[in-house]
């Protein structure tokens, strides 16, 4: 009803559905994860006492920082599939989640050999910034409003 014919005209790219439903689902398993790590269910995963503890020790600064990469990065693929520019504003608070969850385990903690898995923060990296420049992208071709 309130949309111009410019905006009628822009349709939504088979692409777009590849890569919101593609990230949707990749950052539900994140958003899985720190919801059980919050409620306590670690051991429920399969955890040892050790891997457990680990995560019992995050700061609350570093819980915050992951509270935003995975809730971000969920939030932006839910609202690139509802062509939202926003999306590209969730990715940015996904992305500085991202760097201070990495800094966090990286640099101030010691993350236990049995936790240790390079492919999988690859993957997270590669992922968070696709998305990052996939939103940017809509926005500017216009297919977000």
């Amino acid at each position: 009803w309130g949309e111009s014919s410019m905006e009628q005209a822009i349709k939504t790219p088979w692409h777009l559905w590849v890569v919101g439903i593609a990230t949707l689902l990749f950052n539900a398993i994140g958003c899985y994860s720190y919801t059980m790590t919050q409620k306590g269910s670690l051991a429920d995963l399969g955890m040892t006492t050790d891997q457990i503890a680990y995560f019992d020790g995050f700061p609350a600064w570093a819980d915050a920082a992951w509270a935003l990469g995975v809730w971000g990065a969920f939030t932006g693929s839910v609202l690139l599939l509802l062509r939202r520019k926003l999306a590209l504003a969730a990715f940015v608070v996904a992305t500085i989640g991202l760097i201070a969850t990495t800094y966090f385990e990286l640099v101030v903690s010691q993350i236990p050999d049995s936790l240790q898995n390079p492919g999988l923060m690859a993957a997270i990296w590669i992922s968070t910034l696709f998305s990052l420049w996939y939103s940017r992208w809509m926005g500017a071709a216009g297919v977000l409003r």
